[in-house]
């Protein structure tokens, strides 16, 4: 029996057309994806909120709804799925099918979370696409108006003399509201109890309700309390004064190591195609960035942003290192 041999030439020719077959695969597939992208959305989309509602991520994402809906020709419904630090609605988008119909927005607590929980239902790096970095908004230490502190120092001079009797609140393990007491208690040398909720909302009743003696809470949830009388706000937690409170000091003002940063992003599962992510980042961008909605959010202390999705990466990459070192030094723990 004999063998036949292939000359150089017909292998090569093989070859040749071995290479337009994967040309040609490549090309229809990218086709393939505008066409879905240019057809999305064709039913609502749903986002998940990780906290529960009357939190800063309702706050941000209510006052977009209409304009994302006109810009879309689809409603966005909120899924609110609090718990965990947010873990619970982000190992939740994990499982979710990749096709833009569900989203998630994160907070900073996203990038905390590897480093604050021994094990997770996901992986932060590889499960996940960034949309869009949406706005940034600092923390507050805030306690009742009828409070005996009227300072950030006061705080500080009764926790050392009394230690583990003052408890402070914060809207979840691995928020950056936990993240700020425990700070807090490392660079000023105090200990006080940690009382978790579920979002920023029912931290707030918990405090005005006498529940606990202080809470560090995002400036948006916090702001209304305090022009109401009811908060009074012993420390911002930024790098600068907010011209909303101008007489409210920083707290690096008293402890010049303290430096934190909150942010809101959107993500989708890993596998979204690209040309849908695109989509969505031009439309979010355009719904938080809406004259009205700027506005709105900038008078309960929201900075603003919208991103690339390379740009969000990339500050989720140096947070994820930032937040490391953070929870390392501060000895936080998920109680």
């Amino acid at each position: 029996m004999s063998r036949k041999n292939h000359s150089p030439l017909s292998r090569n020719y093989l070859l040749t057309l071995f290479c337009v077959g994967l040309a040609l695969i490549s090309v229809c597939s990218a086709h393939a994806q505008n066409l879905v992208a240019q057809r999305f959305p064709a039913q609502p989309i749903t986002l998940i909120l990780p906290y529960a509602p009357g939190g800063s991520a309702d706050f941000l994402a209510r006052p977009m709804m209409g304009d994302l809906q006109k810009l879309l020709g689809q409603p966005v419904v909120i899924e609110y799925k609090a718990g965990a630090g947010g873990t619970i609605a982000t190992a939740a988008l994990a499982k979710s099918k990749p096709d833009g119909y569900t989203l998630l927005m994160v907070l900073s607590a996203h990038v905390i979370n590897p480093s604050l929980y021994p094990a997770l239902p996901y992986d932060t790096r590889k499960d996940f696409i960034p949309i869009t970095l949406l706005a940034r908004l600092p923390q507050l230490i805030v306690v009742r108006d009828d409070s005996p502190f009227k300072t950030l120092s006061d705080l500080i001079a009764y926790a050392k003399a009394n230690p583990g009797k003052l408890s402070f609140g914060s809207a979840g393990n691995g928020n950056t509201s936990h993240l700020g007491g425990e700070m807090l208690q490392a660079q000023a040398g105090i200990k006080m109890e940690h009382i978790p909720y579920k979002g920023s909302g029912p931290v707030v009743v918990a405090l005005l309700g006498g529940e606990i003696d202080l809470m560090f809470d995002s400036f948006a949830t916090s702001y209304p309390q305090i022009k109401a009388g009811k908060f009074r706000a012993l420390g911002l937690a930024s790098s600068k004064r907010s011209p909303l409170l101008p007489n409210v000091p920083t707290i690096s003002e008293s402890l010049p190591d303290f430096a934190m940063d909150g942010w809101y992003g959107l993500l989708a599962p890993a596998g979204t195609p690209r040309p849908i992510i695109d989509k969505l980042n031009t439309v979010f961008n355009a719904a938080v960035r809406e004259p009205k909605v700027k506005a709105q959010l900038n008078s309960i202390g929201y900075d603003v942003v919208g991103t690339s999705p390379e740009q969000y990466a990339k500050t989720i990459e140096e947070d994820l290192i930032v937040w490391s070192k953070i929870v390392k030094d501060s000895g936080a723990k998920i109680q």
